[in-house]
């Protein structure tokens, strides 16, 4: 069996875990998850892959496990990606429109974004998206849809996003070996934003923060069109490692506290309050305070906040966030985070659940901000099958009317080629039928 028409399967390949999940987006718009398969992250570092096999068996076993779940077979997937290479660039362009009818089309559009997909990038870099901001027509600006409009010269700001070519190429690689197709490499942030932000938000301006395994992802939003994106190179790990040295414990023991005990601030009604951890083989048993524990947590969050608060410096949009920030990713359910951010950036904070796009009977497992990404991967995989569809049907459509035009078109045999009277004899006959009374009866003596 096969993945049905109407299904799509994505990829979250992150630094503590891989997903992979298939959904459907029903005739209401809503995303039915049908199953998920998660497995330990090994081989990727800060988001970029540095164990092609270890990537590749865990690739596998999400895959396998979810081909179980769902019935059908996986054969091709949108995947994620993000790491601290990922840079974006804004830029200008323009293209001309030199037909006499000068209506703009979506060819014209299309034109204009590939054109973009030729400027001078450092070696070894790639474009992974060209996302268009805002358009001009002639001498108006700040046109949204420039599609039939009349004008001579269009032209747009762009959101390029690029990466290193060899990530991306590492990332297909994994990919590919476990047998799956690339529909298309999306960056995490925007499939975040898909399925966390409202249009609301997104107008009124809203800066998401993704707060991942390895990385933190960033992406600004202002009257509904993308303007800042970026990767810091740490996230949750980092404060486990943290916890780890400064308490003197194993790692999974670090783990464990974070989430049982850990908070972003520290209270100052559990100043007193002790956690035992159990000893290395047979030792005793180690206390540790939980205000401890929070202030190891506080201080490597403040770095990562003051990264945050660079970007959206360096955004230009800090002071137009209407709708604040949205915190997302398994770092967002740290206790006290959304006062720590409030505090910090003087920003109104909410957390990022993936249920705004949700149907009613998907996978209540997903609706986690953890799985945010996972989600939005389906929902930007809908929205590039759709748009796909549409342009197909532009296609057929032009493909109809070209066989229509053929089938109208007079052939001319052999022998009416070696008759030059009745060929001009045609000609005449063409342009009478389009010019009517430019031509009377007495032209016939052609004939």
């Amino acid at each position: 069996m096969t993945v049905k028409n109407s299904n799509i399967a994505a990829i979250d390949i992150g630094t503590t875990k891989i997903v992979t999940v298939v959904g459907e987006v029903n005739e209401r718009g809503r995303l039915n998850v049908k199953g998920m398969s998660r497995a330990l992250s090994k081989g990727v570092d800060k988001g970029v892959v540095v164990n092609v096999q270890e990537v590749i068996d865990s690739i596998k076993t999400t895959v396998s496990e979810l081909e179980d779940q769902v019935g059908d077979k996986i054969t091709d997937v949108y995947v994620g990606i993000a790491g601290q290479h990922i840079k974006s660039i804004q830029t200008r362009g323009y293209v001309t429109i030199d037909r006499e009818d000068d209506e703009i089309t979506q060819d014209d559009i299309d034109r204009l974004v590939s054109d973009m997909y030729k400027i001078h990038l450092d070696p070894g870099e790639k474009i992974i998206h060209v996302l268009p901001q805002v358009y001009s027509v002639d001498n108006e600006t700040s046109v949204k849809n420039p599609v039939g409009m009349s004008g001579k010269r269009l032209g747009a700001n762009f959101h390029i996003v690029v990466g290193k070519q060899s990530s991306v190429r590492n990332i297909n690689r994994c990919v590919e070996r476990v047998g799956l197709d690339v529909n298309e490499l999306i960056l995490e942030p925007l499939a975040s934003s898909r399925a966390i932000l409202t249009d609301d938000e997104m107008e009124a301006g809203v800066a998401l923060v993704d707060i991942g395994g390895g990385t933190t992802d960033i992406a600004v939003f202002y009257d509904g069109i993308i303007r800042h994106t970026a990767v810091v190179p740490f996230g949750g790990d980092i404060i486990t490692k943290d916890i780890k040295e400064g308490c003197q414990i194993l790692l999974r023991q670090a783990q464990q506290l974070k989430h049982e005990y850990g908070s972003a601030l520290p209270q100052k009604s559990k100043e007193n309050t002790v956690v035992e951890i159990e000893g290395i083989r047979g030792r005793d048993k180690k206390g540790i305070y939980v205000n401890t524990l929070a202030s190891i947590i506080q201080a490597r969050m403040e770095e990562i906040l003051d990264a945050v608060y660079f970007e959206l410096q360096n955004s230009g949009y800090l002071n137009k966030l209407g709708a604040g920030v949205v915190i997302t990713g398994g770092g967002a359910m740290l206790k006290n985070l959304t006062q720590m951010v409030r505090h910090y950036i003087g920003l109104d904070v909410r957390i990022g659940m993936p249920n705004e796009f949700l149907a009613a009977d998907s996978l209540e497992e997903v609706n986690q901000p953890m799985f945010a990404t996972s989600v939005g991967l389906l929902l930007k995989g809908y929205d590039i099958k759709q748009r796909n569809a549409v342009d197909e049907d532009i296609n057929d459509q032009n493909e109809e009317i070209l066989t229509e035009d053929e089938l109208e078109t007079e052939t001319v045999s052999v022998d009416e080629e070696n008759q030059p009277k009745k060929k001009v004899k045609k000609f005449f006959g063409s342009i009478r039928d389009v010019f009517g009374g430019l031509f009377d009866e007495q032209d016939t003596k052609f004939e």
